[in-house]
């Protein structure tokens, strides 16, 4: 499939007391049309600002310091801020994470809906708001004269939610970044959610990324998996892959610290040991090592690179040892 997006050697920086650290530090993957991708980590592994430097939405002293991210085929720090308005919306949209702060609470739903249907396409008033209703339809809203009335704290988070989804619709984007946009929601509703993502990528072709910390909703709904760790990309592969014979350690500590049914309610939840080390200086050093019980002496001397093989890519030196070994079950 043809590449829709592609970051390469992206960088940003954030302030700490020893100066500028790097909270994603080179990166480079690719989103291909149509494709549905889930980034997957714990907080502070460098997820939603990857989705933040796309969308072009880093806040100083936060910035994006090299790297090249292309959309397209056209590189995005090429576009100025005024004309990435309709790239973002029309090429580019974002879900976040808490649907009620992602609106404004004294504006109706349909008011805002329609101002951004405004931005993108040259509409009058009238046909914007019959644009508008007929996108609450899309997302399954069947009272949608009364959703379009409503102001958002009239409503159900799952409701808000696909009111949101329907206002990033608006500009008909190619990539759709929903970021951690079902934590807040119930599982009921955090699984309808994602069928309708489902639904809408297939009908519209629109390749989605869904960044997010719960593994489940990761298998439940993406085709690829990319694991972040330190602001650094650790593996990425299949979902299949991923699940069923995952490589790096970090990446198989996360699978086997999951709660779900399959737990032995006898035995104590397995955890990574250890905490995530905050943004800091590039070291020559393996990020996991301090935390990893398989770590050898060249992880503490040398960083691995992000080596591509069948199986996908993975960043450890004892890949290949790691690779038919099987998952231990949580």
């Amino acid at each position: 499939m043809k590449k829709l997006l592609e970051i390469e050697e992206l960088m940003v920086s954030v302030p700490s007391g020893n100066g500028d650290a790097y909270a994603v530090a080179g990166i480079s993957f690719s989103v291909a049309e149509g494709s549905k991708v889930a980034i997957v980590g714990e907080s502070g592994s460098g997820k939603s600002l990857t989705g933040f430097s796309v969308m072009k939405l880093l806040k100083s002293p936060v910035k994006k310091v090299s790297g090249k991210i292309l959309l397209n085929e056209v590189d995005l720090d090429l576009i100025s801020d005024e004309d990435f308005r309709k790239y973002r919306g029309g090429q580019i949209a974002m879900i976040y994470q808490d649907p009620m702060s992602s609106l404004n609470p004294i504006t109706r739903i349909g008011k805002q809906i329609v101002e951004s249907i405004l931005i993108h396409e040259q509409l009058n008033k009238s046909d914007a708001k019959t644009r508008a209703i007929e996108l609450l339809k899309n997302v399954g809203i069947t009272d949608t004269e009364r959703v379009y009335n409503s102001f958002p704290f009239e409503m159900s988070g799952g409701m808000l939610q696909r009111a949101i989804i329907a206002m990033s619709l608006s500009g008909n984007p190619r990539l759709l970044i929903a970021d951690e946009a079902t934590t807040a929601l119930d599982v009921t509703t955090q699984a309808r959610v994602l069928a309708l993502l489902d639904s809408l990528a297939t009908e519209r072709n629109m390749a989605i990324i869904l960044i997010t910390h719960d593994l489940g909703v990761a298998a439940q709904f993406a085709d690829e998996v990319i694991v972040m760790y330190a602001g650094k990309v650790v593996e990425q592969g299949s979902v299949a892959r991923i699940f069923s014979n995952p490589i790096h350690p970090y990446t198989r500590g996360l699978l086997n610290s999951r709660c779900d049914q399959t737990v032995d309610t006898k035995k104590p939840i397995k955890s990574i040991s250890g905490q995530p080390p905050n943004p800091g200086r590039l070291e020559n050093k393996c990020a996991f090592a301090n935390r990893c019980d398989r770590a050898i002496q060249i992880c503490l001397e040398a960083q691995p690179l992000l080596e591509v093989s069948e199986h996908g890519r993975v960043a450890c030196f004892r890949s290949i040892e790691f690779m038919n070994d099987s998952l231990e079950k949580p």
